[in-house]
């Protein structure tokens, strides 16, 4: 199973920075689980393909790098960085792009992912979000 679990959460990862949505829809199990760093949880398939969709409008280029991979059974647990650019009007300005080291975290059910935990400092984010009005 490790091997399937890490093919199956590296297409993840690469949906994630392709953005697009439907290929990371289609990854998901219906009932699946995104909790970001804060704890916040969202479930299910539909509700994550619209939070997706929204976060990439915001966040155009939003990608995430992996440096490590550690694969247990149906657990994957990846450490690496997210960056972007925080573009709430859609333009790329240089002083909206952050990068912050990363954990991610996938639970894979069905050669699908069940669920996806993100482990990341938020403060870059929430700072250009301040700094943009």
């Amino acid at each position: 199973m490790d091997k399937l679990a890490n093919v199956i959460a590296q297409k993840f990862v690469r949906a994630i920075n392709r953005q697009d949505t439907e290929a990371l829809a289609e990854l998901m199990t219906p009932d699946h689980r995104f909790i970001d760093s804060l704890g916040t949880a969202v479930k299910g398939r539909d509700k994550m393909r619209a939070g997706w969709a929204a976060y990439f409008r915001i966040v155009p280029d939003y990608t995430i790098g992996i440096e490590d991979t550690f694969c247990d059974g149906p657990v994957v647990a990846m450490i690496g960085s997210a960056q972007g650019t925080y573009a709430p009007q859609g333009e790329l300005k240089a002083e909206n792009r952050w990068v912050t080291p990363s954990a991610f975290r996938a639970l894979n059910a069905d050669c699908k992912i069940a669920a996806w935990l993100v482990y990341t400092d938020n403060e870059p984010m929430r700072q250009r979000m301040v700094m943009s009005g």
